[in-house]
Parts: structure tokens; sequence; C-alpha cells
């Protein structure tokens, strides 16, 4: 609340102070007409998501003595050049370890031709090669999840690497908090990274120096300060937990009591995770380790050369299939999340099923979907039944018409919240990890997510998403049908959608 009520008289006071101004001079006036003018036109020839250019166009022809310099001020989606130049530093510090083994990618191309050009884009902007050799373990819902990550924390003999969104007190971070405590009696070496605007109403404000103070290192990612800019509307989204080099989790299961339905906010919370082991951890570490030597003090900062590929643990026997763990990061203009699902529904020949908390999608995705559905594909796509955010689920909604009429099915899910965000496709491939179908994950955060080809795993989730569709309601062309103001209402937010 004080957050926001600080933000909302900045801006208020920037507007009014501006409006002021321009009603005193002539000349001022003209000047910021003129602004929103070259604006408009900057707008028109930027190589930006058009989606995002036409709200703001809209936005600035709305009130154009203002709108220009609402831009200048807001406008720019990039993270801020002190964020982006702590990530600059370590852009080239990949080990040769992680670079793709042509061979591996060579037998994916006589297998699927397609599957291996998505394969060799990710290599490439992931940007992490794809291994063979590593198991895959599914978990369909937090819970059992959670099961498997004590009982790996509690084994963890040199080191626990932790990067999520969220962290909150309560049974399921206190009973991690308490193994933690121990290993570091021990010696291990324990991290923990997290988000603070995904903590800012779930943790004390000085949290990392009480972890500090529990020989546990802590770093708080971009920090957020009540100061009117998008610099903090780039946020660390990933869910990455390493233990050892051997074991690594992700998925959309933050740390927090909702995840494994110890309290219930929306009814039963959907979500799923992996753990994985073999070869494909190393990338795991190195993502974890990239992120932090970014923004770790000198001292807390970590040597690359001291993880090698050599040192995890090899696996009992030999597995099937490749795993790709990558990321996606706001720093460029390759939205590596995004064009992962694109390459998916546009190979996809039989079907392709997706698990989304959100569903807010540029044209390109939407024009994908329906092509997809148009030559024989059978999509769909699970949603939410009980919101979390009711105006992002009124936006999500505003999509259905489009989808449902182009052939796209439609799930809402009866018992509570979809939080899983993953795709399966055709028997073969899946995307598990945290990026949801939405503007933010696709374009403003920092993401990871695990690319299965040919893994034991791709079914697992396919019988996950089958298994929960016996509990959704398919939406009909009949229950997208509203009255006009509620139409009305949806087509704002759908416009503003990608300012959200």
């Amino acid at each position: 609340v004080v957050v926001g009520l600080a933000l909302l008289v900045q801006l208020s006071w920037y507007l009014l102070f501006l409006n002021r101004l321009a009603n005193y001079s002539i000349v001022v006036n003209g000047f910021f007409r003129v602004l929103s003018v070259i604006i408009l036109l900057y707008l028109i020839r930027k190589d930006e998501n058009s989606a995002y250019k036409i709200a703001w166009m809209i936005l600035i022809m709305m009130i154009p003595l203002l709108g220009g310099i609402l831009y200048v001020m807001i406008g720019n989606k990039k993270p801020g050049k002190k964020l982006a130049a702590k990530m600059a530093v370590v852009k080239d510090s990949m080990t040769d370890a992680l670079k793709q083994n042509e061979d591996v990618l060579q037998e994916i191309e006589e297998q699927d031709a397609r599957v291996a050009g998505n394969i060799r884009y990710i290599g490439n902007y992931g940007p992490y090669p794809a291994w063979k050799n590593t198991t895959v373990e599914y978990f369909p819902v937090g819970e059992k999840m959670f099961d498997a990550m004590l009982k790996d924390l509690q084994a963890a003999k040199h080191y626990i690497y932790l990067e999520y969104f969220i962290i909150e007190e309560g049974i399921m971070w206190n009973t991690i908090l308490d193994i933690l405590e121990e290993k570091v009696k021990e010696g291990v070496d324990v991290r923990v990274m997290y988000d603070d605007v995904g903590c800012i109403f779930n943790l004390p404000s000085h949290y990392a120096d009480f972890l500090r103070k529990k020989g546990i290192k802590c770093i708080v990612f971009n920090r957020y300060i009540p100061i009117f800019s998008t610099v903090f509307n780039n946020r660390d989204h990933r869910k990455i937990l390493v233990i050892d080099g051997d074991v690594a989790f992700t998925g959309g299961i933050n740390f927090a009591d909702e995840y494994i339905n110890e309290k219930q906010r929306f009814g039963y919370w959907k979500d799923n995770g992996v753990r994985i082991t073999g070869k494909a951890v190393y990338s795991m570490t190195q993502m974890f380790l990239q992120m932090w030597n970014a923004f770790a003090l000198e001292k807390d900062k970590l040597d690359y050369e001291k993880f090698c590929l050599e040192d995890v643990r090899p696996l009992a026997k030999e597995e099937r299939g490749i795993v790709l763990p990558y990321s996606d990061h706001p720093l460029d203009s390759e939205f590596v999340g995004e064009s992962v699902y694109i390459n998916l529904i546009n190979s996809a020949q039989k079907y392709i099923y997706f698990f989304t908390p959100y569903l807010i999608i540029d044209n390109e995705v939407v024009t994908a979907l329906i092509l997809a559905a148009k030559r024989g594909v059978d999509v769909r796509i699970i949603t939410p039944g009980i919101p979390d955010k009711k105006m992002i689920f009124l936006v999500t909604q505003s999509y259905y018409p489009q989808l449902v009429e182009g052939g796209v099915q439609i799930f809402q899910y009866r018992p509570g919240f979809v939080h899983a965000k993953c795709a399966v496709c055709d028997d073969k491939i899946a995307t598990v990890g945290t990026i949801n179908l939405d503007y933010r994950s696709l374009y403003l955060h920092f993401e990871n997510g695990l690319f299965l080809y040919n893994n034991d795993t791709v079914m697992d989730i396919k019988k996950d998403i089958l298994d929960t569709l016996e509990d959704c309601n398919r939406i009909t062309p009949e229950m997208c049908k509203k009255n006009m103001f509620f139409l009305l209402l949806q087509g704002i937010l759908r416009i503003f959608a990608p300012l959200l």
C-alpha cells in the first residue's frame, strides 16, 4: 500500500506539473505535442512487439499533451543500464563444457530435423547445450516435489544453491530453512537468491541480513525502491535449486505454503516441477552461478573453474532422450521463451497441450495456435478456474472467443488455480519451467525452462494434462458471449495488456 501510494503521488505530481507548465507556455505546450508526434513516429519504425507499440500509440493519442513525455519516463522495457552492465560482465563466462556436442546434435538431426533446428536455436540463444544421459522425474503437484526436495537437501555434502521468485515464511520455507541451518553447521556452502518484488509482501525488509547471520549467503535481486521507473519491471522469475552439482529442481513451484496446499488461497493449487540428475545438472549449476556472480559482492563471487562437468555424479544406467536446460532474459531482443513455444506449435503434427496460469499473448502466438488447429492439430490449453488476479483473468478470458472460434480448445480448471507452465507435443517433445504465456514472462522477466526430447518424462507430462482435463470445464462459443459492457471492459484491458 505504501509503495503503491508513493508511486501514485509521484506520477500525479509529474503529470500535474507538466500540465500546468504546458498551459503556462504556448512554446512548452507545442514542445510536448511535437514530442508526442516524434514518439509516435519512433514507435512505428521501432523493432518492438507490435502489441506493445499499439498500446503506447493509443495512450499517446488519447493524451497527446503528456503521452510522449510519459513514454520517455516509463516506456522503455529494457533493464536499467546498471542492471544490464552487471549481467554483461558474466555474459561470456560460459565454460568450454557448455558448448554443444555436435555429435549429439547430428544424432538428433537424423531422427527429426525440425527438433534439431529447435535445439540448435536454444543452444545458440538459451544458451546451453543438449545433454544425453540425464534422468528427469516429473512431479504433478507441489506436495510430491517438496518431499523429494527435503530428502535431497538432507543428503547435501558440499553446496546448496537456491534462486527463487517467491519465498514466504511458513511450513514449506521454515522446514527448508531448518535444514539449511543444519547444513551450514556441517560446512555446506548455502546460498540463497530471491526476488525483492516477489517477496515484498512475504518477508521482512531485512530478511537477507537475518539469513546471513545464520551463515547463509544471500542476495536480493533488483531491490525495489518506490521511484516511478521501469527499472523495477524486470524481475527474477526463475526457480532453481542445485545440490552438490548432482541434483537440480525447477518448475513453477516457489517456496510458499499455497504451492504445497498447506494454505488455501484460490482453491486447490495445481503446479508442477521436475527433478533432474546427470549431465544436464551442470547447465543448471552454471545458470545459477552466472546470475549469482552478476550481483554478488567480490568476496562472495564463485569461481567457475571449481565446478567441473567431470564432477557430476554419473548415472547408474544409460538414459534415453535429450534434456536441454535453457534461460531467457530481457537484456536483448531475442525472446527465447516465446520462440520455444512458437517453434513447438509450428512443428506440432498431432497435438500440443499447454498448462498456463495466464493467457496474455501477442498476435504471433495467437496466429500460430489457430493455424495449428486449422491444419488439424489437437490444440488444448488449460487455464485456472479460480484466478489469483481478477483483472488479469479478465484479460486472459478476452482471448477465448478468437481462439475458440479458430479451433483451439480452452479448458478452465474447476478445483482452483493452475500455476504450472509447460507444453507437450506429439508424444516426443515437452518443455517445463517458469515461463507463463503472458507478456511479463515472455518479454520482461528472467526465466528458465527445460526442453525434453524422446525422454520418458514427456509422457508423464502428457498423462498429467489428460488427467487434469477430467477436472476442467471446456470453454464453448456460447460461454464466450458477454454483454456489451463486459466486452468493452475486456477490450480496454486487452489493448493495454502489454503495459500491465
